[in-house]
């Protein structure tokens, strides 16, 4: 048993319950902020470039605006993560649902494409801080909560905002004319933020920790000779799913905006919704599936299996015909898979002691790197005449490296996750060290 446990006062079910369900609500709002721009950016783009806008430079802004907002995600992922150690994991969280619901209200009165962008970005901050505080806070105070539930509840939150954007979005359709409104309800949940940093209880582990701190070890350990080579792959096998997802088969959305749009406004709703409903059932089976398979084999089939499946998406099928939501369904659970996969195998690639810094770095390098990979995927859109179906197909392929790389991870934990007794389920990767220990890149689990 930790010192902090030890220290720790339990709180009561009802403030436990309390502290669930903000967590679940901030990231259901979360997935709104991630789904807004693949559903709303050509809308955007037609109203504030007016005469200017040409299909191709639409397909441009819709991956600089996805770019700024990974970018933002993987600032805030750090910095806010950064502040939950050091303010506490309430206080952290409800600042960054102020920062992504007060800019992305803001965004109802951009004028200009570079405004909306910056407003992206500062979007992004607090799209990524939620995640660790909010996943932390929850581990902390539910001490029964095991790694592959939790993830997969928080996962599940994301894409049920992806969901209930969807069928919103199909009701009261995004066109040119009409798109503003969408941008002032994304600044609703600001209220979420005020009750929570008026009301919701600390981390009793965190509060204890405030006593028994302990300096984290510095992120360049992580770099050392012996574990150089398992940061490496550990950064590669984080970001393929993300820039897979991001600069690939989100194309799928403006695609079938693009194809449908002037006769059904409400298809790319349709669409992100039978993604994010895939994505949801993928969410929480992939933990378990990882499990099941064993950590090289079940990545290398996730990796095969999401790269054939946004093939057929993009070349075997389009917006319209019959077979497109299925697929784009199968290639939402498949893709996601990923992330349960990561939750359960990442942080124990790392020794104890760095276990948190090493998994953090990973995530949050693969933020950065999708945000590359989806200006790149913008370069190559443009370089492709704007054909959609051509550039999501050719970066499926990302998704296909991963079959190759989880040979370069170590073919076993290089430290089991240990099982203890205390306040603090062990088997969390963030609480497990220790609420002391918890370092300043903290444990940051992906937007898919």
């Amino acid at each position: 048993m930790t010192a902090q446990s030890l220290l720790a006062q339990p709180l009561s079910r009802s403030a436990r319950v309390a502290i669930l369900l903000a967590a679940f609500l901030g990231l259901v709002f979360d997935g709104v902020e991630l789904g807004i721009m693949p559903i709303a950016s050509l809308s955007v783009s037609k109203d504030l470039l007016g005469d200017e806008f040409t299909p191709q430079l639409g397909g441009e802004w819709f991956a600089r605006f996805t770019a700024a907002l990974m970018l933002g995600a993987a600032v805030g992922g750090i910095v806010f993560g950064n502040w939950g150690d050091r303010i506490g994991r309430t206080r952290a969280m409800g600042i960054s649902i102020l920062f992504y619901s007060v800019f992305a209200g803001l965004g109802a009165h951009a004028q200009t494409q570079n405004q909306m962008l910056a407003l992206r970005f500062l979007v992004g901050l607090g799209v990524g801080g939620v995640w660790p505080n909010g996943i932390a806070l929850v581990s902390e105070c539910w001490s029964s909560a095991s790694r592959p539930l939790v993830s997969g509840v928080m996962s599940a939150g994301l894409n049920a905002g992806m969901v209930l954007l969807s069928q919103l979005v199909r009701l009261w359709p995004i066109t040119p004319d009409s798109w503003q409104w969408l941008f002032h309800l994304a600044g609703a949940p600001a209220l979420l933020g005020v009750a929570v940093l008026a009301a919701l209880p600390e981390s009793p582990v965190w509060l204890a920790s405030r006593r028994t701190r302990q300096k984290p070890p510095p992120v360049r350990e992580v770099f050392r000779a012996d574990l150089l080579r398992t940061t490496l792959a550990a950064i590669v096998i984080a970001s393929i799913p993300l820039v897979g997802a991001w600069a690939g088969s989100k194309w799928m959305i403006p695609w079938a905006d693009a194809v449908a749009g002037a006769t059904d406004p409400g298809y790319k709703a349709a669409t992100q919704g039978w993604w994010a409903l895939g994505a949801t059932l993928g969410s929480f089976v992939g933990a378990q599936l990882a499990g099941w398979l064993g950590r090289r084999r079940s990545y290398f089939l996730i990796s095969v299996g999401a790269t054939l499946l946004t093939l057929v998406m993009f070349q075997g099928t389009a917006p319209l015909e019959p077979a497109f939501h299925p697929i784009v369904f199968a290639q939402g659970l498949v893709a996601t898979l990923y992330f349960g996969w990561l939750a359960v195998f990442l942080p124990e690639l790392f020794p104890t002691r760095v276990r948190a810094t090493g998994s953090g770095l990973a995530f949050n390098s693969g933020r950065f790197a999708t945000a590359g990979g989806v200006l790149a995927a913008g370069y190559l859109f443009a370089a492709m005449g704007g054909e959609y179906p051509r550039v999501g197909a050719a970066c499926s392929l990302i998704y296909g490296l991963g079959a190759i790389a989880i040979w370069f991870a170590p073919a076993k934990p290089v430290v089991a996750i240990e099982e203890a007794p205390g306040l603090v389920e062990p088997a969390s990767p963030l609480v497990e060290m220790g609420a002391a220990e918890i370092p300043q890149i903290s444990f940051n689990p992906p937007l898919e």
